[in-house]
Order: structure tokens, then C-alpha cells, then sequence
């Protein structure tokens, strides 16, 4: 549906272009640097299992098990246009979660038994960066089709905390992605974008050792652009982690809806 919207509008200019000359860019598409800001609130889905010691870890939902509940982060992105078809794009959300709990089961956290009825403390820390290049293969006045290659840096630290014992799993390396953009105006201020990227690591890589890892992105929105250098976004994104490092596992799940500023220059 959204791809549909997005190709009707973007075909709609590029006959609309034929006769401007493509001379009669969209509002909020002559700029060099592009800087957003904003609130994300995500519903959060995350299980994690860490082993120690050859002590098999117990598979550990942080929403039932330790009572993380949802909450809100605040969304940076930046864009440095190089060229009409080429940009550089960073954004960065800083997600962390705490909770206290009394455990209603036992668990074994990096070769730890935390028994049912003991107080925990528990949080979760994953920063998400993105660093990539954007070239926009087929470009018109009123939207443009491109292509994404971009890192995701990933840190996620995972602890748990009681009376009596105080331990952490973490899990950090460069994920690199490719993905697609694309965008089309309904309205010469008004924007429809919807971008996709990530990837897929088999386990038979001899390389990886059996370790395993995908990572994925989905970013919706819409923009209101006022002028050329203020403009409101609201979208939605969904953003999945998977990884499985020896014998210690994550899976983190965050969709919600988001609100950003927009300044240009």
C-alpha cells in the first residue's frame, strides 16, 4: 500500500515534470544539511540468554520476567546533502531501559540461579547508531527512488542486579546494511517516505563460527514541510535486533510511532 502511494505519486510528478523542466523542486528539498529531532515511544518485545561457565542461560523475557514497561527516547538524525543525488545520512537513539521486580520464576542469568521471590534490579542499554550514504538513482521534482549502504552501530548491555549477586551480558559490534528510499509529494509541501534496510547473517558462514545476526529497520513517515527550512515529521518504525554470539542470545523488538522537527539550511 505504502509503496503503491509513494510510486502513483512519484509517477505523477515525473509526467508533471516533463513539462517544468524539473524546474520546481518541492518544498523542502533545496538544502545542504537536514537536522530532525524528536520523541520515539515504542512497544517493546525483547527476550535475552546468556551462558557462563558452561552454565546454559535461561531464555529471559525482560517485559514478564523483570517488568521493563514502555517509555519514551528521543530521535537525532542528520543528513549532509553532497550533491542532488548524493547524501551522507547519521541518526543516533538512545534507548535504555530499568526496572525493579520480584521474580515469579527462577532464572539463570551468565551462569547465576536468581531463585523465584528474590528483588532484581534490570535494565537494558542499546545505543543505536547509523552512519550511510544515500544515492538517489532516479530523481524528480516531486520525489525520488534511492538506494541505502549504511553501518548500524550496535551496543547492548543487558544486567541484572540483587541482594546477593550483580552481573551484566553485553553484545557490541559494526552491522553493515542495505536497504531502499523512497519518496513522493502528495502535494508540493507535503512529503510520503518510506525506507527499509538491514540484513541477514546465515549461521554457515565459517567466518562467524555459527554465531548468527540480523538486524532491521522500518521507517514510515510523513513531513509537512512549512518552507524550505522547517518541517514537522510523524511516522512509525519498527526496528528488530536478533543476534546469537557462541551461546548467549538476544532478540529485541521496538515499534511505535514517533513526532520530529525538521531544520535546513
Amino acid at each position: 500500500m505504502l509503496a503503491a502511494g509513494v510510486w502513483m505519486a512519484l509517477s505523477a510528478a515525473t509526467a508533471t515534470a516533463q513539462y517544468t523542466g524539473m524546474n520546481d523542486p518541492a518544498t523542502g528539498e533545496t538544502y545542504h544539511v537536514e537536522l530532525a529531532g524528536g520523541i520515539w515511544k515504542p512497544t517493546i518485545t525483547a527476550l535475552i540468554s546468556s551462558e557462563s561457565l558452561g552454565i546454559p542461560g535461561t531464555e529471559i523475557n525482560l517485559v514478564d520476567d523483570l517488568g521493563i514497561v514502555d517509555r519514551k527516547f528521543s530521535d537525532l538524525r542528520a543528513v549532509l546533502r553532497l550533491a542532488k543525488k548524493h547524501k551522507l545520512r547519521a541518526s543516533f537513539v538512545p534507548i535504555k531501559y530499568a526496572a525493579e521486580s520480584t521474580l515469579k520464576r527462577t532464572i539463570v542469568f551468565n551462569g547465576i540461579s536468581y531463585n523465584v521471590g528474590l528483588p532484581v534490579n534490570s535494565s537494558l542499554d542499546f545505543k543505536a547508531w547509523r552512519f550511510g550514504y544515500e544515492y538517489d538513482f532516479i530523481y524528480r521534482d516531486r520525489g525520488f527512488i534511492g538506494f541505502i549502504l549504511e553501518a548500524k552501530y550496535t551496543d547492548i548491555t543487558a544486567s541484572l542486579a540483587s541482594p546477593f549477586n550483580d552481573d551484566f551480558a553485553s553484545a557490541k559490534a559494526p552491522v553493515p546494511a542495505v536497504g531502499l528510499i523512497a519518496r513522493g509529494y502528495l502535494a508540493a509541501n507535503v512529503a510520503l517516505t518510506g525506507e527499509l534496510t538491514g540484513i541477514k547473517l546465515p549461521g554457515n558462514i565459517e567466518k562467524l563460527d555459527g554465531n548468527t545476526g540480523e538486524y532491521w529497520d522500518l521507517d514510515v513517515y510523513g513531513t509537512l514541510n512549512f518552507t524550505d527550512n522547517f518541517g514537522v515529521q510523524g511516522g512509525y518504525r519498527r526496528l528488530s535486533v536478533e543476534y546469537r554470539v557462541d551461546e548467549d542470545f538476544g532478540d529485541l523488538k521496538l515499534k511505535g510511532f514517533y513526532v520530529n522537527g525538521v531544520v535546513r539550511f
